[in-house]
């Protein structure tokens, strides 16, 4: 995946909204809407690391995907079904 940088230079005119101090959890673009796309899986393996699962858990619910309300909000991929842990 291309950072968050090159993302800017690619598309210079669009104003994409971040979800700040997760840019190693950016998955990619959605092609049609152009809004990034994050994997959920990558987003909790970086808050387990600060606090314990469940508290992270309920972090992520309310401050994060919680606060992803609009249509040009980030989209976040939930890719934790697919794997054996976080």
């Amino acid at each position: 995946m291309r950072t968050l940088k090159e993302l800017y230079d690619m598309y210079p005119e669009e104003n994409f909204i971040t979800i700040q101090g997760f840019e190693d959890a950016l998955i990619g673009v959605q092609d049609k809407t152009m809004r990034l796309v994050y994997s959920k899986s990558k987003i909790m393996r970086q808050l387990i690391r600060e606090m314990d699962y469940e508290t992270a858990m309920l972090h992520f619910d309310n401050n994060i995907e919680g606060k992803l309300d609009t249509p040009r909000m980030p989209i976040i991929v939930n890719d934790m079904f697919y794997t054996s842990g976080i």
